[in-house]
C-alpha cells in the first residue's frame, strides 16, 4: 500500500494534461474577448452606412 501511495504521488503524468487544458482555456477566453469587441465595432459600422444609405437617398 506505501509502495502505491508512494507511486501516485510521483506520478506527474497528468500535470501536463492539465497545464494544456488551462492555457487553451485562457487563449480561448482573449479570442472571445477579442472578437466579442470587434463584434461590437462592426455592428456600430454597419448600422451607420445603412443609416446614411438609408437617409442619401
Amino acid at each position: 500500500m506505501k509502495s502505491l501511495v508512494s507511486r501516485f504521488v510521483q506520478d506527474e503524468s497528468g500535470a501536463t494534461a492539465i497545464e494544456y487544458g488551462l492555457i487553451a482555456a485562457g487563449i480561448s477566453v482573449a479570442i472571445i474577448t477579442v472578437v466579442n469587441g470587434l463584434g461590437s465595432k462592426l455592428y456600430n459600422t454597419f448600422d451607420y452606412v445603412n443609416t446614411q444609405l438609408k437617409t442619401s437617398g
